[in-house]
């Protein structure tokens, strides 16, 4: 294993909580309104409200195993130590499907926005742009890109308060529903349940972020406290923005079956509440939001990167090289780039697909780690134990796994393909099997939890 340089313990819970609310993204809650609301009847906030009631079950076992295993590399450490190497690395591998595509993402809604409002700049010229910043950010120092998305997440949240403050002002002078509190955004005895639970596997990926911290456990000071708060606490504040949003959406703009195009839904709303300032303001925080989420997204990923590279399951002088003077995995954080640069060729839908495999896959496989390493390996078996670590993780890899099995055949093709080349590798690494992967050499005693 390298130990020279080490990740550097800089991060505080505040750090952490930021970095995982930027990888969230809260205010894709208005991209993503109008086809919910659509699929809900009315009913959103209730939905979201169940969509965070499944999240904190894969919360839950992400906040077990980061304190057992207080390393980066996330759902990948903790299927390797929890169930073993193999499946480890295949966990890893999908996973990677998330971290190294968001940011894809993220540079192409980025190039639209701007190419829709300055035409004159060409979009491969955004996109290019946009991969140097995030880049850079990401090279100088975990601390400095979590400053720097904390601020641009500071928007996303003064909007979202703007937003409410707008439609508060707007149901008092009469508009919309013209009442404040109402429960039938909530509860409407004409929508049938299963048109509520029908959207709930779109809403949880809004809620991915929480997991993503755990990939800075070597850089967070005392992880195994300051973790498992950190990722129970950004799902909930996750949680509560969307659920006010929606909340105040649903009631300024009662009739939502009225939107021309469900995907500019979020328009019609916000210049009914607010005006152009509304909506310009919303433009202007879609773009900041794009560049914050990119940037935790691409960190998150480089470090995961790094934990294969650091136990030569990936070539090691390349993915488990730190920078002696930022810390960071720069050749990680280039190849991430390099991934991103895809947008110039790739379409939304092909990079979606591939993250909604990768994430429901390895959150199945972290829920099934804690049953398998607490009550199987360490056998951890009384009534509590088995409630704790066996009942609760098996309802939450149950529903991700259900969720998984309802992708649509895209997903599911991509996905597996991707699999599928993990598994060749993993064959080839192992030479047949006949001998086990590199594995994670988890000494805790080595480790310097505090600063």
């Amino acid at each position: 294993m390298n130990k020279s340089p080490e990740l550097k313990r800089t991060l505080s819970l505040g750090h952490v909580i930021l970095f995982g609310l930027s990888f969230m993204a809260p205010i894709t809650v208005f991209t993503t309104y109008g086809i919910a609301i659509g699929s809900t009847h009315g009913m959103i906030p209730t939905a979201y409200i169940i969509s965070l009631g499944v999240m904190l079950l894969t919360a839950y076992s992400y906040g077990k195993m980061v304190k057992e295993f207080p390393t980066t590399g996330s759902a990948y450490a903790y299927v390797q130590k929890g169930i073993n190497p193999s499946m480890g690395f295949l966990v890893g591998w999908v996973i990677l499907l998330d971290y190294l595509l968001s940011p894809m993402i993220s540079a192409l809604l980025f190039g639209i926005f701007i190419n829709a409002y300055l035409p004159m700049i060409p979009m491969p010229v955004c996109i290019i742009g946009f991969i140097l910043i995030i880049t850079v950010i990401n090279i100088l120092g975990i601390k400095f890109a979590t400053n720097v998305s904390s601020v641009l997440l500071a928007f996303q949240i003064l909007f979202i308060v703007t937003f409410c403050i707008f439609s508060i002002k707007g149901l008092i002078d009469g508009k919309g529903t013209g009442d404040l509190l109402s429960i039938t955004p909530f509860f409407d005895a004409n929508v049938e349940f299963s048109s509520i639970l029908s959207i709930v596997p779109l809403l949880c990926f809004s809620f991915l972020g929480f997991d993503a911290v755990t990939t800075l456990a070597e850089e967070t000071k005392d992880p195994k406290r300051t973790l498992p708060r950190a990722i129970y606490l950004i799902t909930f504040i996750g949680g509560i923005l969307f659920v006010a949003s929606t909340y105040f959406a649903q009631s300024i703009y009662p009739n939502f079956a009225s939107f021309n195009d469900p995907e500019s839904a979020a328009v019609d709303i916000l210049i009914y509440a607010g005006g152009n300032f509304l909506n310009a303001f919303f433009l202007s925080v879609t773009i900041t939001a794009a560049i914050s989420s990119a940037v935790a997204s691409g960190g998150s990923g480089s470090r995961v990167l790094f934990a294969m590279g650091r136990e030569n399951i990936l070539p090691s002088r390349i993915f488990g090289y730190l920078s002696p003077k930022y810390r960071t995995p720069v050749f990680n954080i280039f190849i991430i780039a390099l991934i991103a640069l895809s947008a110039l060729f790739l379409d939304l839908n092909t990079a979606a697909a591939f993250i909604n495999y990768g994430a429901l896959f390895a959150f199945t496989f972290v829920n099934l780690s804690v049953m398998v390493h607490f009550v199987g390996r360490k056998k951890q078996r009384t009534f509590k134990d088995i409630l704790f670590y066996f009942i609760i993780p098996l309802f939450g890899a149950s529903i991700t796994a259900l969720f998984w099995s309802k992708l649509d055949i895209h997903s599911m093709v991509l996905g597996s393909l991707w699999l599928l080349i993990g598994f060749s590798y993993l064959v080839y690494l192992t030479k047949f099997f006949r001998q086990k992967p590199p594995e994670l050499d988890f000494d805790e005693s080595q480790i310097d939890m505090s600063v």
